[in-house]
């Protein structure tokens, strides 16, 4: 299979008709829902009352609220395939997570699809979901969506500096959008997080704190908000006459095992870091959870922030960088719908700055 994991969301029924039961003699009977049953019950014909269902103008305003009205009482569903023939497209979008299994059950994952499936849904549109990792096997699973015409567009998500999955799109006509830029020479729509300028405003208030000696745990370094906001990291440093020393950069995973194992090695050097910059939530919180069991304090012997602001970074009052990525799954869907249907883009990329939000993982300095 191409695709190590599908799943089809956020759907509106497909079935051809829909039923309902009357009662009839203490016997009850199913019927099938069509439009003939509509207008016998309405007295309009079969194409005012299809026209007045799909929305057409020229169906006065009293007409299409009685055939409305009489539809939702039979309980009428449309025939979704039979529309989709019609209008020759599938009525769903495409998102393939770059991820291994496990690693589905990301918050951060959570609050984009659920973002996509409500802004979706208000479409009448779907979602087909699928995870991949990263490797061989993902281009196929593209060309499987696109050339296999399953879907009317997709999101590309976790882009990285030169993003084979963006490459092969802009040899297509399929419309997509990106959550994140990338290095590819080419012009493509997309949402992105403003990390250099998130992460240098985290890093310059805890060197107001007194911290002088920052740790930071990287995203993988093949993707590109990484580089920006290591970007962000370096210039903070640099204003304030601190060097950038690759000692203190870790490269995680943007799990919680990357999250401790960068802890680890960084409360391992002779000059240990007072603070710690993690690339996501998820790592930011494992590091509080090593920091802790070897006796530390958090907010006092050692500072620690993320990035995102997902749940439970409230929870465990953890500083961080907030991107509402929910709403950043709406724009992007927002956006690709109105690629599919052909409708000027009021912005083709932009770019947001996230919001620090303080909590008590962070203090002072005690050595300052």
């Amino acid at each position: 299979m191409y695709l190590s994991e599908t799943f089809r969301i956020f759907s509106k029924d497909t079935s051809n008709r829909s039923t309902f039961q009357v009662a009839s003699n203490n016997n009850v009977m199913s019927r099938q829902v069509t439009l003939k049953t509509i207008s016998k019950q309405t007295g309009f014909s079969v194409t005012t009352v299809s026209r007045a269902l799909t929305g057409y103008d020229d169906v006065s305003k009293e007409t299409r609220e009685k055939i409305l009205e009489v539809a939702n009482e039979l309980g009428y569903y449309p025939n979704v395939t039979a529309r989709q023939l019609q209008k020759q497209r599938t009525d769903t979008i495409g998102l393939i997570l770059p991820t291994y299994g496990p690693r589905f059950n990301d918050p951060y994952f959570s609050e984009l699809i659920a973002g996509i499936g409500n802004q979706l849904s208000s479409y009448g549109m779907s979602l087909l979901l699928s995870v991949q990792a990263p490797g061989p096997n993902e281009i196929s699973a593209y060309r499987h969506m696109v050339e296999g015409k399953r879907v009317d567009g997709l999101i590309v998500v976790r882009t990285r500096n030169e993003d084979e999955r963006i490459k092969y799109l802009l040899t297509t006509t399929l419309p997509f959008v990106a959550f994140g830029r990338s290095n590819v020479g080419a012009h493509f729509n997309y949402i992105d997080e403003d990390g250099e300028a998130g992460v240098y405003e985290l890093t310059k208030y805890l060197l107001d704190l007194g911290h002088k000696r920052i740790g930071f745990i990287s995203a993988p370094f093949n993707l590109m908000f990484a580089n920006f906001r290591i970007d962000g990291y370096r210039k903070a440093l640099e204003e304030h006459g601190i060097g950038f020393l690759q000692d203190y950069i870790y490269e995680g995973d943007l799990t919680r095992k990357g999250g401790e194992l960068g802890t680890k090695k960084l409360l391992s050097l002779s000059q240990k870091p007072t603070a710690i910059i993690a690339s996501n939530d998820l790592m930011a919180l494992s590091a509080m959870t090593y920091a802790q069991e070897i006796g530390l304090t958090i907010g006092k012997d050692l500072s620690i922030a993320g990035f995102d602001d997902v749940t439970p970074s409230d929870i465990f009052s953890l500083t961080t960088l907030r991107q509402p990525i929910y709403n950043i799954g709406c724009l992007l869907t927002s956006m690709l719908q109105k690629l599919i249907q052909n409708e000027p883009l009021e912005e083709a990329q932009i770019l947001l700055k996230p919001q620090l939000i303080i909590r008590n993982s962070t203090g002072r300095n005690i050595e300052s």
